[in-house]
C-alpha cells in the first residue's frame, strides 16, 4: 500500500528519478574511457617515421640491410 502512495506522490516520476544516478555513473565511465582513448591516439600521432622504422627493426620485422636502406631513404 505504501508503494502505491509513493507512486502517486511522485506523480510517476519515481522511476526516472532512479535513472539519474545511473546516467551520471554512465557518463563518468564514458568520459574516463574517452580520455584514455584520446591519449592513446596522441601517442600514435606523435611517432615519426624514424620511430616507426626503429620499432620495426627492434621487433625483427625487417633485416639490418632493410633498416639501413630505409633509414637512408628517410634522410633524403
Amino acid at each position: 500500500m505504501m508503494h502505491h502512495d509513493y507512486y502517486r506522490f511522485m506523480g510517476g516520476w519515481g522511476f526516472f528519478m532512479m535513472l539519474i544516478p545511473l546516467l551520471l555513473i554512465g557518463l563518468i565511465i564514458y568520459a574516463v574511457y574517452q580520455l584514455g582513448a584520446s591519449k592513446k591516439s596522441d601517442d600514435v600521432a606523435a611517432k615519426t617515421p624514424e620511430d616507426i622504422l626503429d620499432e620495426r627493426f627492434a621487433r625483427g620485422e625487417i633485416s639490418e640491410e632493410e633498416y639501413k636502406r630505409m633509414k637512408e631513404a628517410l634522410k633524403k
